[in-house]
Formats: C-alpha cells, sequence, structure tokens
C-alpha cells in the first residue's frame, strides 16, 4: 500500500494542498518589515528550511510546517485543519499554536516552558520558525522596532530554541550561524569570540 510520506506522488499534492489553503487563510496578511512581504512567505520559508536544510521528507512535518500559523493567526479551526489534513497535522499544529486569548507576555512564557517538552516533529517546526524569523530580522526587521525590542525578541528566542535542541543538527547549526550574525549586529560592541558556531 502507498505510503504518502515516501511515495512522491502522494506527498507532492498533498503538500500543495497545504500550501493552498494557507495562501488563502493568510491572503491579505503582511509580515511586519517595510516591505509588507505577504505573510505567505514565513511558512514557505520554515518549509523550506524543514526541506532543504533539515532534510525532513516526512509530509506532516512539512504540511504543519506550511500551516502552523494558521489556527493563530487566521479563522482556520483545529477541526478544519484535522477535516482537510488529518489528525497528525492538527495535532502538530496545536502544539505550536499560542493561545491568543492569554496576554502576550504570558504566550511568550509559556513558548519557553513547553519547548523542552514538544513532540520531536513540533520542536523541528519551532527551530524552523525561529530561524525563518531571525533571518528576516537581519534582512528587514520590523518597522518600528528599537534597538532593544530587538534584543529583547532575540533573547527571548534564544530560550525557546534552547528546549528544542537535539532534534536535528543541522537545523542547529544554521539557527547557531543565524543567531552569532544577529548578535553582530545587534550587539556590535560584545566580544564573539567564544561564541559556539557548532553543534555537538
Amino acid at each position: 500500500m502507498a505510503d504518502r510520506n515516501t511515495d512522491m506522488t502522494m506527498a507532492i499534492p498533498a503538500l500543495i494542498e497545504a500550501t493552498l489553503f494557507a495562501a488563502r487563510k493568510h491572503r491579505g496578511q503582511k509580515r511586519k518589515d517595510a516591505e509588507g512581504t505577504p505573510y505567505i512567505n514565513h511558512p514557505i520559508h520554515v518549509v523550506h528550511l524543514l526541506a532543504n536544510v533539515g532534510g525532513i521528507t516526512d509530509i506532516e512535518t512539512l504540511q504543519a510546517g506550511m500551516l502552523h500559523d494558521t489556527v493563530e493567526d487566521t479563522d482556520a479551526t483545529a477541526e478544519e485543519i484535522e477535516a482537510l489534513f488529518g489528525r497528525t497535522v492538527r495535532d502538530l499544529v496545536m502544539e505550536v499554536t499560542d493561545d491568543k486569548s492569554l496576554e502576550k507576555a504570558e504566550r511568550k512564557r509559556l513558548q519557553i516552558e513547553k519547548a523542552p517538552n514538544l513532540s520531536p516533529r513540533a520542536k523541528l517546526i519551532k527551530l524552523a520558525d525561529k530561524i525563518a524569523n531571525l533571518s528576516d530580522m537581519i534582512v528587514s526587521p520590523p518597522v518600528g522596532w528599537s534597538l532593544e525590542r530587538l534584543r529583547q525578541y532575540v533573547a527571548w528566542s534564544d530560550q525557546v530554541v534552547a528546549g528544542c535542541r537535539g532534534t536535528n543538527p543541522d537545523l542547529e547549526r544554521l539557527c547557531l550561524q543565524t543567531r552569532v550574525v544577529i548578535g553582530s549586529l545587534f550587539w556590535p560592541d560584545a566580544d564573539l569570540s567564544g561564541v559556539r558556531t557548532t553543534v555537538s
């Protein structure tokens, strides 16, 4: 029996289906950069990192990466995700979805607290998400963010990423490399000679 996680004739259409769903749900949304980049570029970047850096071929993880912000930031529901993409994808999406009924500071605290207990596949998505966000900050940071706010985001992101270590050496290596670049930009006077850039 064909397995859509290994049979490309099934896997590619399944990923395209998730991409079309995400594109419809994120339609009209933009990133916070000066260019007003279409939001859909972000989940595409996340999937790119999972597949081309992390070497992930598991279609359910890739679908969940594409859909990871739909419940949190659009009118998509967990039930809708499950009906279209199955229970596993739904569960992965919900693992990385913040509860928007909570205050922002509490949501951020919970991301740090929950990161070590995420499933391995959810940790992959979380790592790729943080790499994508940090990479965007290097190229075009959010409009109106002060240097202090940028630094606070990076420091918080460091704590979330710390809880996801031991998941994928290639993603973790890129995250560390991206973090070093960020450090040179946001903390230009800091001594970075002792910063680890390899994954042990």
